[in-house]
């Protein structure tokens, strides 16, 4: 009983230092086109975050649950060890300031933790592939949206003057950055709703039947609020400044794709990295002003990131478990 204590408490600092990373993301283009101060901009948007689980159903928690890995293998060292990988690597990439995923980070975890149980068996092949091709697919929907919804914005703006675009798009900004924080609580904050949940699943305390709690769905949604408020600024500089230059008209046009991406995404269970979405977004605001608008250098670096998060989180997960099995055991 004691260790689901733990496993519980870890849910819930990985949901917090989540916030330092995936929570940024919904506040980044609004801090940066000064559109909201941060203090506002984080108060709405873990307002937006807390609202969107009346809104989407729990299909990510789900997928998190019961499809990565062999449910039959999970065990609550198997799950702290995946919430140890996916912590330390949250913390090595805030530090850097790359906004890398928390979502594949914790599969990752999952997936080196279930292999170092069980073996390469224990891994759901279908799942794992399915949100490793997201890891492409969402951020380059995003960059595709937002670039026509940006050429369709400048089309019907051609006429208007620069100020009353920018006044235009302060007040249209205040509906996309909404819809992007929806987006983001209806995928993001699920996925450590979904761990509690299958740690008392695993420990007799819950069935496959019941539904998530509402102590679980409060508790997560306040972790990824403080994580927010108290530690995502080096991410916001990243995605605000350092991709590209954004004024108001840009964020409006990221956001909203972003939240298109994520809104799809959520409804087919698919847990995808609201990171990577609003990164491509965002790129694909700043590629009509041509190829030298987008900072490649660290573009590139960001990618890198990506690509590295399940592998190095797995060998992490796995190397947890090792060690935790052998204390535990």
């Amino acid at each position: 009983m004691e260790f689901l204590y733990v496993v519980i408490g870890m849910v819930l600092v990985f949901d917090f230092i989540n916030g330092f990373h995936d929570s940024a993301n919904s506040i980044a283009t609004v801090v940066s086109t000064k559109v909201l101060s941060p203090l506002t901009a984080v108060m709405f948007a873990a307002f937006f975050n807390f609202v969107a689980f009346m809104i989407f159903s729990l299909k990510v928690a789900t997928t998190i649950g019961k499809g990565v890995v062999n449910p039959d293998v999970i065990n609550l060292t198997v799950i702290a060890s995946a919430l140890f990988a996916a912590i330390i690597w949250n913390l090595v990439t805030w530090w850097w300031g790359f906004p890398s995923s928390s979502s594949h980070t914790l599969v990752g975890g999952l997936v080196g933790a279930a292999v170092a149980k069980a073996g390469f068996g224990s891994v759901i092949m279908s799942g794992l592939v399915k949100i490793g091709l997201f890891i492409f697919i969402a951020p380059v929907l995003g960059m595709v949206m937002s670039f026509f919804i940006s050429v369709v914005v400048l089309h019907l703006s051609r006429r208007s003057t620069p100020s009353k675009v920018d006044k235009l798009f302060r007040r249209l900004q205040l509906v996309s950055a909404a819809a992007f924080s929806l987006g983001h609580g209806g995928n993001d904050a699920q996925k450590s709703m979904g761990i509690i949940w299958v740690a008392l699943i695993v420990t007799g305390h819950a069935t496959m039947h019941d539904p998530i709690a509402d102590w679980i769905v409060i508790a997560c949604y306040s972790a990824i609020a403080c994580g927010t408020l108290l530690g995502g600024w080096r991410i916001v500089k990243t995605m605000g400044q350092r991709i590209t230059k954004l004024k108001p008209f840009e964020g409006f046009c990221a956001e909203t794709a972003g939240a298109l991406t994520l809104f799809g995404a959520t409804e087919l269970g698919i847990p995808v990295s609201t990171t990577h979405t609003i990164t491509g977004s965002i790129i694909g605001v700043g590629a009509p002003k041509g190829a030298s608008a987008v900072k490649w250098g660290i573009t590139t670096k960001i990618f890198w990131a990506w690509i590295l998060t399940i592998p190095i989180s797995a060998l992490i997960g796995g190397l947890a478990f090792l060690i935790m099995n052998t204390l535990v055991g």
